[in-house]
């Protein structure tokens, strides 16, 4: 249908645009005698993936005017060291928001780690207050990954409402809140939704009715053009490093879908690397930014 580049959503583009937009903000209230917006990472191990994404994450917050702190941590922390640095983050009044970077160690308890960050701090979107407050449409922090392709969807005019998304993974990261997003009351959204998962019999039935098809399941190019229908959106949250041995670094990135062969299907796709990951480090910013600016108003009106 459209074979051109011009069906590519450009998720580098818009984060950058975004994240523009929100240092003229932290210029403005810096230069009113505001502070700097304050993210803050906790950083467990040395998973080449985890430092990565916390490393684009800290480069971000540079760019954007924030102040930020990587907490780095050796693999063997216990679950109370874990928890009282948690703490610590959530007590500290000049940090506005942090994230705990998953996936965390097979030894040490996520949820528990994920409840014990203040609702008020959780730029992630992932407490347990944050996700009730998204399923009943209230103001909160929206999870990075699914809020960023919302945006990415809004800042290329792509109108939602009517189409039937399907949505294939089940994670509280971003399957999850994506399908409780995009069949909410509001533009992005209003879709009829199907999710999707390991379990689901005859995948491509479904997938072939998606006007809106989001994957997030990790295997790389397993959605294949026979499982698109023509002039299909495609958006690919998968991030997968795959051997290549015609790269310098012997791998090469790649999505969960075959970009190849289904970009010619699609209206539009999102592009991996370059399409969903730069959208979330911009949600995450806003988020921080949100967190500074309710707790300025907060102290302001003591």
């Amino acid at each position: 249908m459209n074979n051109s580049m011009n069906n590519i959503l450009d998720g580098k583009q818009t984060s950058l645009d975004l994240q523009s937009e929100i240092a003229q903000k932290v210029e403005t209230i810096v230069s009113s005698g505001g502070k700097k917006p304050h993210l803050a990472a906790v950083l467990i191990g040395d998973d080449p993936a985890s430092k990565a994404y916390v490393g684009h994450k800290i480069k971000a917050c540079a760019k954007a005017g924030f102040e930020s702190t990587i907490i780095n941590r050796n693999t063997d922390i216990s679950q109370t060291e874990l928890l009282e640095i948690v703490q610590d983050l959530n007590d500290d009044k000049s940090i506005d928001g942090f994230i705990v970077q998953l996936p965390l160690p097979d030894h040490l308890d996520s949820t528990e780690v994920v409840q014990a960050v203040s609702p008020e701090k959780d730029v992630d979107g992932f407490h347990p207050e944050s996700v009730g407050k998204m399923a009943l449409g209230l103001p909160t922090y929206l999870p990075a990954t699914p809020a960023g392709i919302i945006t990415l969807l809004d800042r290329y005019g792509i109108k939602t409402t009517g189409m039937h998304a399907v949505i294939i993974g089940r994670s509280d990261i971003v399957g999850n809140p994506m399908s409780a997003l995009l069949s909410r009351n509001a533009e992005p959204g209003n879709c009829t939704v199907t999710q999707c998962h390991s379990r689901t019999v005859n995948l491509r039935e479904h997938t072939l009715r998606a006007d809106l098809l989001i994957v997030a399941i990790g295997r790389p190019n397993f959605i294949t053009a026979d499982m698109v229908k023509e002039g299909a959106i495609v958006i690919d949250v998968g991030i997968n490093r795959i051997p290549d041995p015609t790269r310098k670094s012997g791998s090469r990135l790649t999505g969960d879908v075959d970009y190849e062969n289904v970009a010619p299907k699609c209206s539009w796709i999102t592009p991996v690397p370059g399409g969903v990951g730069p959208m979330t480090i911009a949600t995450l910013l806003e988020n921080t930014l949100q967190a500074s600016l309710l707790k300025s108003n907060a102290s302001s009106e003591k």
